[in-house]
């Protein structure tokens, strides 16, 4: 259904499933660039001499970044909407990283990443609060929609920067991709609208940030589920930093079709964001934490698959393993988001995706190190990958605590209004 908005005096007529395609191609090209960490990770590795555990670095830096820059961003874009803050983070992430392309020093490269996490990181709660807005029905289906751009971004990363920078190095290609990038955030800020609910707001007296984030930790459901994301977000980039390392070293498949793993793995995920909302929404009745218990135990089973996987084992064996991993850990996104934002008032949207986006992120900082810590002290992937099967398992019972308070609170609720 269009939504009519107030533009220099004139009344236009806005598709919301239009402005959900802008948001799209401005995750998709957000992701392609932030995500490219983990496929060019081998080639960046090679190049300035790493171990396993720094190159897990490179991603927890982007990550840092996020973590830094969420709660600040969902507040802005409760006040100011997404449009300007759409090109705004474009150019952050492709600056830094063409600054990261210029340099060969490891502390320099970290610090740019840490810069370009930012632009990444705003990307998030600015185009949440987009969905949150844009679409009253089908939201778990709209926000699975726009979080497959994550996953489209970094597999389209690694179909087509890595084959490329294997050619003609990493330091070019990535650059171009930033190139891109700034162009996408122009037109965005072109052609993307904000809603007449999110204008209007930016004439309402602000809150104190300091009090939104308190507000934010006392609601416990809504710290619990982004704890719980900390391990299903630590769990989905230890699957993309680690996946080719570990097909291409432990398993002895060339680094070109270990590439494909990730591709197949981020296209599932894909599909995943997708269907995980519309199961979500059709088959759950919008209740999002429930789905999230089922991600999680399905990764639980598919990583312990892989832990058990002996060496010179095939590509066409990993195919499955990697479809159904990927459908999983990097599907959840979507269905997080919709947690995060619909535990509180709409007005707390913004703040609230950046909230859980901040907790969340620490995951990732912490896990692909950790990841690769153990890899590198064992000398054997296994114990890896059932440190984060175990990740998982602490996962599900956050979860299941959350859900115990939800229906707590709703029956008191209920109560509440029956008196």
């Amino acid at each position: 259904m269009n939504k009519s908005i107030l533009q220099d005096g004139i009344l236009i007529n806005i598709n919301p499933w239009r402005m959900l395609t802008w948001l799209l191609i401005a995750q998709i090209m957000v992701a392609f660039v932030g995500r490219s960490l983990a496929p060019l990770g081998v080639l960046i590795g090679e190049d300035l001499s790493l171990t396993k555990a720094q190159i897990g670095m490179l991603p927890a830096a982007l990550f840092l970044g996020q973590s830094l820059v969420s709660i600040p961003a969902g507040f802005v874009a409760d006040r100011i909407g997404s449009k300007k803050l759409l090109f705004l983070l474009s150019l952050c992430l492709g600056l830094s990283f063409i600054l990261m392309t210029l340099t060969s020093v490891y502390a320099l490269v970290l610090f740019m990443v840490v810069l370009g996490g930012i632009g990444y990181g705003t990307m998030h709660p600015t185009s949440n609060k987009g969905i949150i807005y844009w679409f009253s029905e089908k939201r778990g289906t709209a926000m699975g929609i726009k979080q497959m751009g994550v996953t489209l971004g970094s597999a389209l990363a690694a179909l087509l920067m890595l084959p490329a920078a294997v050619a003609w190095g990493w330091r070019p290609v990535l650059f171009g991709a930033c190139l891109l990038l700034i162009i996408t955030g122009l037109l965005a800020y072109r052609f993307y609208h904000d809603p007449p609910a999110a204008e209007s707001q930016g004439t309402e007296k602000p809150a104190r940030l300091f009090a939104s984030i308190l507000q934010m930790f006392q609601e416990k459901p809504l710290v619990l589920v982004s704890l719980a994301a900390m391990g299903l977000s630590g769990s989905q980039l230890i699957l993309n930093t680690y996946i080719v390392l570990f097909a291409y070293e432990h398993l002895g498949i060339s680094l070109v079709l270990a590439g494909m793993l990730l591709v197949i793995s981020e296209v599932s995920g894909s599909f995943g964001r997708v269907a995980w909302g519309v199961i979500s929404d059709n088959l759950f009745s919008g209740k999002r934490i429930i789905v999230l218990v089922i991600i999680a135990s399905l990764s639980i089973l598919t990583s312990l698959v892989i832990s058990q996987l002996p060496e010179g084992t095939s590509f066409w064996v990993m195919v499955p393993i990697t479809v159904l991993f990927g459908f999983c850990i990097s599907g959840f996104n979507g269905i997080w988001m919709n947690a995060a934002t619909e535990l509180v008032p709409i007005k707390q949207a913004g703040i609230a995706s950046g909230f859980s986006l901040t907790l969340g992120s620490w995951g990732v900082i912490i896990g692909p190190p950790l990841f690769g810590y153990i890899v590198d002290v064992t000398g054997d992937f296994t114990y890896g990958w059932l440190f984060l099967a175990l990740m998982l398992a602490a996962v599900i019972a956050l979860l299941l605590l959350a859900m115990v308070i939800v229906k707590k609170e709703h029956r008191n609720q209920k109560i509440q209004d029956e008196g």
